[in-house]
């Protein structure tokens, strides 16, 4: 059994107030082409379709067209919700013609019925376990001991198992954070209860012989060979420069044994970060699409220093100073006690912060006749 897998798609996000539709267009061709090339049996997608749960009609527009070609191929298709999707409008997708090789699922179920398949070794199980917080996993099982992410995972992967028989090979689909996996900036959190961790046990998984899992954006292995991250197909934060994206080529044998290939994606515009003197970065600048972050080691500060670099780094942004970073590494910049402080004293430390120089005299008086007027005007008040 083949199987293509890939996850975190996000349509409709955006990247720095840049919308990526055009990036998203890229990387879905991608995705049908690698359908039509590598014939898998099955289409996995491990949830967050959508970036958020009302995605822009461009979103929208843009599954549907991929879906359109997607089907003709008689690929058998396994998709569920993420925490970034709307449960019901993913449901929604379920009346979707031929559903004897489409599972969708968005709302949680008591039962979690796979979708069986079969080869020339017999059948394959695939489970779909969407993501749900603990309150909406309480109501559906009705089990009030349901507390983390781990406890709904369990309760969903205890109702699939009860739907396996011995002589199914398995395939898990959830959305989770499972132990041991490194995450990235751009996911969010998975528990809503205050406190309680949000990871998984990769012993969750017991018994299955692959699990293809969304959330996390970094293509991985989570606790063993066979539960893997796909990874997002598109960067989204500047902590994944130079990681690679791809989707996850699986092939299931006759004794379940999972083998996998990556296929990378190729990516229209990179994240990147620059470091270095403002002028030695414009000097030095290729013109470009790619997302930068630009961190500048001058120790002046500049006017409008972005303006010039939007003129060959058109989707630069943010811009920092390394001295900022640097002071705001060390540990000292501390709000407890700030109210106390005298104000002259904070206006000092602000700028021994930014250029590395105190107070002058001058700016001590300028500062001295505001503080004199705010505090005459707050006794008239």
């Amino acid at each position: 059994m083949k199987i293509l897998h890939s996850s975190d798609w996000h349509l409709g996000r955006s990247f720095n107030g840049i919308s990526l539709e055009e990036d998203h267009e890229h990387i879905l061709g991608q995705v049908l082409q690698a359908v039509q090339t590598h014939k898998p049996d099955v289409l996995i997608i491990a949830g967050d379709i959508y970036d958020r749960a009302s995605p822009p009609e461009f979103a929208l527009a843009q599954f549907r067209k991929f879906m359109s070609g997607i089907v003709p191929l008689n690929t058998a298709v396994v998709m569920i919700a993420g925490n970034h999707d709307s449960a019901e409008r993913i449901g929604a997708m379920d009346l979707l013609p031929g559903r004897s090789r489409i599972l969708i699922r968005g709302p949680l179920s008591r039962e979690e019925r796979p979708l069986i398949l079969h080869d020339a070794h017999g059948p394959v199980a695939f489970s779909a376990l969407p993501f749900a917080y603990e309150y909406a996993a309480r109501e559906c099982f009705s089990n009030v001991d349901i507390h983390c992410p781990q406890d709904v995972l369990a309760q969903q992967i205890h109702a699939a198992r009860q739907q396996i028989t011995p002589d199914m090979r398995w395939v898990i689909t959830a959305h989770a954070f499972v132990a041991g996996g490194a995450d990235t900036e751009s996911e969010k959190a998975l528990a809503r209860i205050a406190g309680n961790l949000q990871t998984v046990s990769p012993s969750s998984f017991e018994g299955a012989h692959y699990v293809a899992l969304g959330h996390l954006h970094r293509s991985q292995h989570a606790g063993a060979p066979h539960i893997r991250y796909s990874g997002s197909p598109l960067p989204f934060g500047f902590d994944e420069e130079g990681s690679e994206k791809s989707m996850t080529l699986v092939d299931l044998d006759a004794a379940g044994t999972a083998t996998t290939q990556i296929i990378p994606f190729d990516i229209r515009r990179k994240v990147r970060v620059i470091t270095g003197k403002f002028a030695e970065i414009l000097d030095a600048a290729i013109p470009s699409e790619d997302f930068i972050k630009i961190v500048l080691t001058d120790e002046d500060r500049k006017i409008d220093p972005l303006k010039p670099i939007h003129a060959v780094y058109p989707n630069a942004g943010p811009l920092l100073y390394k001295k900022d970073q640097d002071f705001m590494a060390t540990g000292l910049v501390d709000a407890s006690g700030m109210e106390s402080k005298d104000p002259k004293e904070l206006v000092s430390d602000f700028l021994i912060m930014s250029r590395n120089e105190a107070t002058t005299e001058a700016e001590a008086k300028l500062v001295d006749g505001f503080l004199a007027g705010h505090t005459v005007a707050r006794e008239g008040a």
